[in-house]
């Protein structure tokens, strides 16, 4: 009779999370867009979401700079990034971008105990991206097929800081010196547009897949 009721018991368990699962891919569920305030108290973590919903931008963006209106992280229209994990469900989560003209950034630091483990596991976004980098953007409530490709090069990423050091260093009390920050940019690609063949051709080449998919 217990292994029946307990059989009845994961039956409606399973029932309710395909249901709540199917839901949420219809409607969508961003992550959560906490005060600056908010933010720090947690740790500097917030809420990840799941599905993206918006409408889906098709045609080639041959400048970015209009993105520097959504650069506040923190505010409702802030940009999102939603990833692909290895058991199917997306992870999403809000990120900062560096629009440099036709050419779109991302990027993204490790800060205090994310800097305890090396890239990229400090966080489960940048793990995602770095065995599948086709992801989607939400920006001013449209959704951008991408596919990303991580700046390797140091030097280019100082350059893309405004000449900063990509790790940063700080001096605590005792005098002595310790990493305090680690920051990584992604070169970002729009995916499944015919007339952006020359820049997909180069993130193919970068993260040994096929941008097109």
């Amino acid at each position: 009779m217990l292994m029946k009721l307990l059989k009845v018991g994961l039956l409606l368990a399973g029932v309710i999370i395909v249901g709540t699962l199917s839901v949420l891919r219809l409607t969508g569920l961003p992550p959560g867009h906490p005060s600056a305030e908010s933010y720090m108290t947690a740790g500097r973590s917030a809420r990840p979401g799941l599905w993206l919903k918006g409408e889906i931008v098709r045609d080639a963006v041959t400048n970015w700079d209009w993105v520097n209106q959504f650069s506040d992280a923190f505010a409702e229209n802030g940009t999102e990034l939603e990833t692909r994990t290895w058991y199917g469900i997306p992870h999403s989560v809000t990120v900062l971008l560096v629009p440099r003209g036709e050419e779109l950034y991302l990027m993204s630091s490790a800060q205090t105990f994310r800097l305890e483990k090396e890239f990229p596991y400090g966080k489960a976004w940048w793990r995602n991206v770095e065995r599948d980098p086709r992801v989607r953007l939400k920006i001013g409530g449209k959704i951008y097929e991408m596919t990303v490709a991580l700046v390797r090069d140091r030097a280019e990423v100082a350059r893309l800081r405004g000449g900063r050091d990509p790790i940063v260093r700080e001096t605590d009390a005792d005098g002595k010196e310790y990493i305090a920050e680690e920051w990584h940019y992604w070169r970002v690609f729009q995916r499944n547009i015919s007339e952006y063949g020359t820049g997909l051709a180069v993130v193919a080449s970068e993260s040994g897949s096929n941008p097109t998919q």
